[in-house]
């Protein structure tokens, strides 16, 4: 549209589609009612200078509206122009309910109306309070096959506060829906619950809260005994991998802990007596404010960069009595010709440095090494057996 004035049938159509259909937010809100209708377009009549000035446009303007078929979406009125006389104008596009929209718009709205109200069918005959929440997510319930739209009425009923205690959320025992189902649609079934049990879903702290379900295990780490002693004890397995839930509360049968932050790294440790190693976590050290730790003899070993830095000073705040392996400056210097450019480097300050690691950390901001990074793998292995025997000494 480039006039001013004088909003043709094609502007209006373009108008409604961008604000009303394809927005899902408004498209929600009008079915609520929380934007009530009508909607109303002015279509902008002109003055008389301006008709004047542009007869074509003016013409074209009234012939369209006037050819226009539904014209009980059209509001007229009378006006009079010196230079015109008495002309009858159109002065609002108005559509009243949703239905006027969805005839409006056509073929694909009424397709798109037939979805919706043929998947929320099901789950409205249980319990028709949820009806807003299904609005809500009304992207999601157009994407539900049928099939799912059943799934989801059987399933709501059988949901109830407390029923998962000390489960997963999979192991839940419904009948006659899987679970990854639920696991699927959680936000979805999150608001259809707290529509019928008044929030009660939200005010526990979301739905695993709500079911009393146990929190499905992540931040998985990688666990190799490093000698016999140890993987007897750890039931024969040599490497494990365990969530970092589970090594928070959960003891390892060893004297000697090491925690190395890449995964290759870890595989590549040699044996070491009454020692167990815990790998590839990266960032992911929250576990080691773990109480049992404070027994152990722990050291941390990582790459020698701004984020590996800064990896061992969070790792300080967790636990005081940490011994840093070959994140040094002698190791450093003895390996600087293998070191390589760290692509995006750490801004923030790591605060729990020593005045070596300080001096490093500014060192490879600095460039004052041939590069900015020296990765844990570039190791030579005699040296790293050597260290790792000191620090066991």
């Amino acid at each position: 549209m480039s006039k001013s004035w004088g909003l043709l049938p094609e502007d209006v159509r373009r108008l409604i589609l961008k604000r009303e259909w394809r927005s899902t937010a408004n498209l929600k809100a009008r079915i609520l009612d929380r934007k009530p209708f009508p909607i109303r377009i002015g279509l902008k009549p002109p003055t008389g200078k301006a008709a004047i000035t542009d007869m074509a446009h003016f013409q074209k303007f009234v012939q369209q509206w006037r050819a226009y078929p539904q014209q009980d979406f059209i509001q007229w009125e009378t006006r009079n122009y010196r230079a015109l006389s008495e002309q009858q104008l159109p002065r609002f596009f108005i559509l009243n309910n949703l239905e006027a929209l969805i005839e409006y718009v056509g073929d694909d709205a009424r397709q798109r109306a037939n979805v919706w109200q043929a998947n929320m069918a099901p789950l409205l005959d249980v319990d028709d309070s949820c009806y807003s929440a299904l609005i809500k997510h009304l992207d999601s319930i157009e994407q539900l096959s049928m099939v799912d739209a059943q799934l989801l009425a059987e399933l709501v009923p059988q949901l109830f506060q407390g029923m998962g205690f000390d489960q997963y959320l999979r192991a839940l025992p419904l009948v006659g829906v899987d679970t990854k189902f639920l696991e699927n649609h959680q936000a979805l079934i999150t608001d259809v619950l707290d529509a019928i049990y008044s929030d009660s879903v939200s005010t526990a702290g979301g739905l695993l809260a709500w079911l009393a379900c146990l929190e499905s295990p992540k931040g998985w780490l990688t666990v190799r005994p490093l000698c016999e002693k140890v993987r007897i004890a750890m039931g024969g397995f040599p490497v494990l991998q365990l969530p970092g839930d589970v090594l928070r509360s959960q003891a390892l049968p060893a004297g000697n802990i090491v925690v190395v932050e890449n995964m290759q790294s870890g595989l590549a440790l040699p044996y070491l007596d009454d020692t167990v190693a815990i790998f590839g976590g990266g960032k992911n050290i929250a576990w080691m404010d773990a109480c049992w730790l404070r027994d152990k003899h722990v050291a941390y070993w990582g790459d020698i960069d701004t984020w590996g830095l800064s990896i061992l000073s969070e790792v300080r705040s967790k636990l005081t009595a940490i011994t840093p392996l070959m994140m040094d400056m002698e190791t450093l210097r003895l390996h600087e010709d293998r070191m390589v450019v760290e692509p995006t480097p750490s801004e923030a300050y790591p605060g729990l440095l020593t005045g070596e690691e300080d001096e490093i950390f500014h060192g490879l901001k600095s460039a004052a090494f041939k590069k900015s990074r020296l990765e844990q793998e570039r190791l030579s292995s005699d040296y790293v057996a050597k260290q790792l025997k000191t620090w066991l000494t």
